[in-house]
């Protein structure tokens, strides 16, 4: 049973994606709240509307911002999502997946929640997600990891290596052991 979020407890331990709106969209609103750290709140029956410059780490949250600008923490952005985009968040449960864009070579997290889980992607606690991503950043911006190991397209391996890391809980060196000259 999932737990049903409002304007009550959405701050609290909560994993969601917020997706960029216009400012337009809150010229209409009346504000609910103004954070400790600045960032303002605008509450409807669907959901809430969120006015910040840092997105991320909240309190003990993760919010992150779905954005097109790179610029997401120096620039104040609004933010929407619904009640039903809120998942409970901890450190220590296995509640996270990894996800990679190939066409922007981005790594990104999501919730085992989430409606686009297909269940294939390994799930793992926060470090371990945060680990991976940085791996997995390694992987796709670099050769050097590469460089003993025995392959004939360094593209077609790094498609390999990152589907295992992504689907497996193999550590990167166990991985690469497969490719070892």
């Amino acid at each position: 049973m999932s737990k049903t979020y409002n304007k009550f407890n959405f701050h609290k331990h909560t994993f969601c994606v917020f997706k960029e709106v216009p400012v337009i969209d809150i010229e209409h609103l009346k504000l609910n709240h103004k954070s400790n750290s600045g960032s303002t709140y605008y509450f409807t029956e669907a959901g809430v509307y969120r006015v910040s410059n840092h997105w991320g780490r909240a309190a003990n949250c993760r919010w992150r911002l779905q954005s097109d600008s790179k610029l997401v923490n120096q620039r104040v952005k609004v933010g929407y999502a619904n009640w039903t985009d809120f998942y409970p968040n901890n450190e220590q449960e296995n509640l996270f997946y990894v996800e990679v864009n190939w066409e922007t070579n981005e790594v990104t997290f999501q919730h085992k929640f989430n409606p686009n889980y297909n269940g294939k992607a390994q799930l793992r606690n926060a470090s371990e997600t945060a680990k991976t991503i940085r791996t997995l950043n390694e992987v796709l911006a670099t050769d050097n990891w590469a460089k003993y190991l025995n392959f004939n397209d360094i593209n077609e391996l790094r498609k390999e290596i990152v589907q295992q890391l992504v689907t497996s809980n193999a550590s990167f060196i166990e991985i690469k052991r497969n490719y070892s000259v």
